[in-house]
């Protein structure tokens, strides 16, 4: 165990948005370079990190879906999306020194390669990024990050949000709502607290696996959580 850190391998959950900026969608330059100091901030220390992005910035099966779009190829968009986001961080992280890899599991050679569990375990001693969604519809991200958690035996799945962790209700919304230090998986579920979706969630409790919800835009905040800060975040477990 990491002297510093609770968790010696982690997979993080970003939102696409996380590398839009202030831009209404696309990528700011800055906004992915903080992604990749903050990342880099912790694999230094010693924590291995594995990283699974959204797609948010570029598109959203949800928008097709209700304009009309088949869900099957709104999905399929979604995951694709994923791959570009996939590659500009693996980018900006060769050029703050770190070699990540990319793996996605829709084939995309020779821009990434497919998942492959042995490989993504032997990169995860630079930098693992995952891309392509689970590779089939239906599925959202969240799934896809508690799933390459499991493959990849990490110690958690640390989901980056606007908040630093789970309410009672939006904070955003009502100013009243009250915030968990720690939850178990069953007061979660009793609450229908919306920690992540019902599959994603399902995995992490059959599996034992912590989920991790706090707020990534703040400073330190992910050191913080990581050496078991309850102030930063919500443990759910």
């Amino acid at each position: 165990m990491n002297q510093k850190f609770r968790f010696n391998r982690v997979l993080l959950k970003i939102s696409g948005e996380a590398l839009k900026g202030a831009q209404d969608h696309g990528y700011d330059a800055e906004a992915v370079r903080k992604v990749v100091r903050q990342v880099k901030k912790i694999m230094d220390q010693g924590v291995e990190v594995a990283l699974v992005v959204g797609a948010g910035n570029i598109w959203r099966g949800v928008m097709g879906r209700s304009g009309g779009m088949d869900r099957v190829n709104a999905d399929y968009m979604g995951m694709l999306a994923t791959v570009m986001n996939a590659l500009c961080l693996r980018d900006f992280f060769t050029a703050a020194g770190i070699p990540a890899v990319v793996q996605s599991a829709i084939k995309m050679e020779p821009i990434a390669s497919g998942i492959n569990r042995d490989a993504a375990v032997k990169a995860l001693e630079s930098g693992q990024i995952f891309a392509g969604g689970t590779g089939s519809p239906f599925f959202t991200t969240d799934t896809t990050a508690v799933l390459r958690a499991l493959e990849t035996d990490c110690d958690a799945v640390l989901k980056a949000t606007k908040v630093d962790g789970v309410y009672t209700a939006d904070p955003v919304k009502d100013p009243s709502a009250q915030r968990f230090a720690e939850l178990s998986f069953d007061e979660a579920l009793a609450r229908q607290l919306k920690v992540m979706d019902s599959t994603a969630f399902s995995m992490c409790r059959d599996n034992d696996l912590p989920i991790i919800v706090f707020n990534f835009g703040e400073e330190g905040s992910f050191e913080r959580i990581l050496a078991g800060d309850t102030s930063a975040g919500t443990i759910v477990s």
